[in-house]
């Protein structure tokens, strides 16, 4: 006699089965499709974002052109949009990516609607990002990309990268995403609000070196719209060396190890411990990190300037070797960086170039680092170690310039990033 409580059994065994082989057929189709494209997504560009100083207006119904360079070449891209630091829902309203020609101007033909899960516009909660869906554009590490965000209600102050080295455009009022004229972008703004990273597909053996670090990563006081911070000339000297490996720039003007940013510059961005996850390891195809951070540290929280955030050289080591054990904890290669020269910078003090120099010590005697870039060295005077090359000196004695940044990208032994 089947009784109801076989009758159960039998049921519950024939439901966990079905499951479990659709599960298994589900995993076999994402290996399959895995398998035969042989590819995977790749980070070539990157802007952290930081919070908008208190009463910063946002956009309403204004079309954002963004304007980035991408450090490697691939056949689809797709972009990441965050609403990082929002307070209230980020509605996109149209998106589109192509190739800049000049200005806010693009290559017509090169135009392409973004869409998120098959939707031509999405709601991005507080905190959160969305991706884009992939779309097939040929983009080049030679010319830069233009996305184009249409933003339909007021977005609230935007998370945005300032000092962004790099003009992007906004639009009058309207949705002007699909335009390829210049003639609806009258504004410019020397920042990048909202976007956050590009994406390309690549091959399996291809990845990314994120460079994570303040107002040096960043670029602060190279060339506008030229594209020559040290990250910038890094990614140059790989492609030349035809090596596909991406570089994605992850520094913040006037960040912190330690602490966040103080309260009348608020672009410093969240301290680097606090960012290390969003910035560098959820990167995609990230498998190095090169980490140059630790003189705002120094200068910002001398005893003079600002004594309650003072900080002991041993303090910057503790954070550094804290991103050492998270990068690799995640499978991450983590190369040291020297803290370049900064006498007689506005914060230089004595007792900061002792702090600089204990921090050089360790990051080249360390064996918790994969490797070690001596930009100290690169940029030096032999003759006054603790300053500038008069050559490579932007003129605040503190950023190099373009001569300088590139000096530092070719100090780099390519073979680190094996």
């Amino acid at each position: 006699m089947v009784t109801l409580k076989k009758i159960t059994i039998a049921f519950a065994v024939a439901w966990v089965s079905a499951i479990l082989a659709g599960c298994a057929s589900t995993q076999a189709a994402h290996h399959s499709n895995s398998h035969q494209a042989n590819s995977h997504w790749v980070g070539v560009w990157g802007a952290s974002p930081v919070v908008s100083a208190p009463n910063t207006p946002g956009f309403n119904n204004r079309t954002l052109r963004l304007i980035a360079h991408p450090s490697l070449s691939g056949e689809s891209i797709r972009v990441r949009i965050g609403n990082t630091f929002g307070a209230q829902p980020l509605s996109i309203g149209a998106a589109t990516v192509a190739l800049q020609a000049d200005g806010a101007s693009i290559i017509a033909d090169s135009m392409k609607v973004l869409t998120f899960g098959g939707r031509s516009s999405i709601s991005v909660p507080p905190g959160a990002l969305v991706v884009s869906d992939p779309v097939a554009l040929r983009v080049s590490s030679k010319q830069n990309v233009a996305v184009s965000l249409f933003f339909p209600t007021d977005t609230g102050p935007a998370s945005a990268h300032p000092g962004a080295n790099q003009t992007s455009f906004v639009s009058g009022a309207g949705n002007f995403s699909t335009a390829s004229d210049a003639a609806s972008f009258a504004t410019t703004i020397p920042s990048w609000p909202f976007l956050t990273n590009l994406e390309v597909q690549a091959a399996e053996n291809v990845h990314a070196v994120v460079t994570f670090g303040d107002s040096i990563t960043d670029g602060y006081k190279s060339t506008v719209n030229a594209n020559r911070r040290w990250p910038d000339y890094l990614a140059a000297r790989l492609n030349a060396a035809n090596r596909r490996i991406a570089v994605v720039n992850e520094g913040i003007s006037g960040n912190r190890v330690l602490h966040d940013s103080l309260a009348a510059q608020p672009r410093f961005g969240a301290n680097a411990l606090a960012r290390f996850d969003r910035d560098v390891l959820a990167v995609s195809g990230a498998t190095c990190v090169v980490v140059l951070i630790g003189i705002n540290d120094i200068g910002m929280g001398s005893l003079t300037r600002n004594p309650n955030e003072a900080v002991s050289a041993e303090d910057i080591i503790g954070g550094l070797q804290q991103m050492a054990v998270r990068a690799h904890a995640r499978g991450l290669k983590v190369i040291g960086a020297t803290l370049t020269p900064f006498r007689p910078a506005a914060y230089f003090s004595e007792e900061g170039e002792k702090k600089r120099e204990a921090v050089n010590t360790w990051v080249r005697s360390s064996k918790e680092l994969d490797g070690v870039i001596d930009f100290d060295k690169a940029t030096r005077d032999p003759s006054n170690p603790s300053q500038f090359l008069a050559a490579y000196d932007s003129g605040d004695h503190l950023h190099p310039n373009d001569a300088g940044y590139k000096a530092m990208a070719d100090s780099i032994d390519l073979s680190l990033f094996k």
